[in-house]
C-alpha cells in the first residue's frame, strides 16, 4: 500500500508532542490517523469527528482526540508539521500567524455566511489559500463552521438601538484579548476592552461592560441572556476552523484513500454545519423568548465601515493584492456577484 503505516506509539502519560510513529509495521494493520480537537465531547464537531472515524474505519483507524487532551491548543500546525500529529482542527488564526494572507480570512465581514465561505473556499480563492497552506505542510480537508459572532447589549433596543457601526460609538464592548480581536472590535465601531471569558456574566451584570460579542450558543452556553437587553445580529464575524491534515501523509495515501477520506469528511461536516445554523435559529426564538430584543442591523452600512477600517490599517498589508474585491464579488452560490 503507497500511504506507508504509521503506528502510534502513544502510551499513558507520554507527552504528545513527543509521539512517534513505527514505520514498517504489518501490512494488515489499519494507518493511524490522529485528530487533536479542542471542542468538547458533547459539541456537534466533536460527533462530526466520531461519524468521519466510523465512515474511513475499514481503511484507516482513525483516533480522535477532543478538548486538547492530545495536544494543547495553538499548536496543532505545528505538531503536524513536526510529524507528531497527522490531522487537526486549526484555527485561522493560528495558520495565519504562518502564512499571513490567510489573515484576511479572519477579518470582519470578509465572510458574509456561510454559503459564502463555502463558495470562498470552493473559487480561485479558495485555491490559493488552500495552496499556501500546502507550502506550510497543511492540505486543508474543509471548513468546519462553530457559529457566528454578534453584538448583545445590556440596554434594550428602545434604549439603545444599533442600527450603523456609529450607534456602536462610546459602547465598551468586550472582546477576546489580543491586538486583532481588538480591531475587531473597532472595526465595528464599537471601544472593545479585553476580558476574560469567565469574567463577562458579572462585568455584563454589573455594568462594568456594555456588551459582549459572542455565536449564540455561547450566549446560550454562558447564560448572558440573563443580563443582557438585546442581541443586534451584526453577523461580523463567520466562525470556521479548518480540519486538516499533514501534506506529507495525505501525499502517502493512494487515490481512493484520499477520496474516502474526503467524502467522509465533507458528509460529516455538512451535517455539522446544518446543525449549527438549526440551533443558531432555535436561539434567536428562544433570546426572544427571554425577553431580549433581537434584530438585524443595517449590515451592509457595517461592512462597508469594516472594510474601510481594515484597509487602512497594518492588518490588511499581507493580504495579496486584489484578493479582499476577488472575495467581495463571490456570490454566496459561487457565482460574481
Amino acid at each position: 500500500m503507497p500511504f506507508v503505516t504509521r503506528r502510534a506509539a502513544i502510551a499513558a502519560g507520554l507527552a504528545a508532542t513527543t509521539a512517534g510513529f513505527a514505520f514498517g509495521a504489518s501490512a494488515q494493520e489499519a494507518p493511524v490517523l490522529r485528530l487533536s480537537s479542542v471542542v468538547s465531547e458533547s459539541d456537534i464537531r466533536a460527533e462530526a469527528f466520531a461519524k468521519i472515524s466510523e465512515a474511513v474505519s475499514e481503511e484507516f483507524d482513525l483516533q480522535v482526540y477532543n478538548a486538547s487532551t492530545l495536544i494543547p491548543q495553538g499548536s496543532e500546525l505545528t505538531a503536524i508539521q513536526r510529524g507528531n500529529l497527522e490531522m487537526g482542527l486549526i484555527a485561522p488564526q493560528d495558520l495565519a500567524d504562518q502564512v499571513p494572507a490567510w489573515s484576511i480570512l479572519t477579518a470582519a465581514y470578509v465572510l458574509q455566511d456561510v454559503d459564502h465561505m463555502e463558495a470562498v473556499f470552493d473559487s480561485e480563492v479558495g485555491e490559493q489559500l488552500n495552496q499556501m497552506a500546502e507550502e506550510a505542510g497543511l492540505h486543508i480537508l474543509a471548513p468546519v463552521y462553530f457559529g457566528t459572532r454578534q453584538v448583545n447589549l445590556v440596554p434594550s433596543r428602545d434604549e439603545s438601538e444599533v442600527m450603523t457601526p456609529e450607534d456602536l460609538s462610546g459602547v465598551t464592548l468586550r472582546m477576546p484579548g489580543g491586538d486583532a480581536w481588538q480591531f475587531l472590535g473597532e472595526a465595528i465601531g464599537a471601544n472593545p476592552t479585553p476580558l476574560a471569558y469567565s469574567e463577562v456574566y458579572t462585568a455584563l451584570q454589573t455594568g462594568a461592560i456594555d456588551g459582549q460579542d459572542n455565536p449564540l450558543p455561547n450566549d446560550y452556553n454562558m447564560k448572558f441572556y440573563e443580563v443582557t437587553g438585546q442581541i443586534a445580529l451584526t453577523g461580523h464575524l463567520v466562525g470556521f476552523d479548518v480540519l486538516s491534515i499533514s501534506s506529507e501523509v495525505w501525499n502517502e495515501m493512494t487515490p481512493e484513500q484520499q477520496e474516502l477520506l474526503q467524502g467522509a469528511v465533507d458528509e460529516a461536516v455538512a451535517e455539522s454545519t446544518e446543525r449549527h445554523l438549526a440551533r443558531e435559529d432555535e436561539l434567536v426564538q428562544f433570546f426572544k423568548d427571554e425577553g431580549l430584543d433581537v434584530y438585524e442591523p443595517d449590515r451592509e452600512a457595517f461592512r462597508e465601515f469594516a472594510q474601510q477600517k481594515y484597509l487602512e490599517s497594518e492588518f490588511a498589508e499581507s493580504w495579496p493584492e486584489g484578493m479582499l474585491d476577488q472575495i467581495n464579488a463571490i456570490g454566496s452560490d459561487g457565482s460574481a456577484n
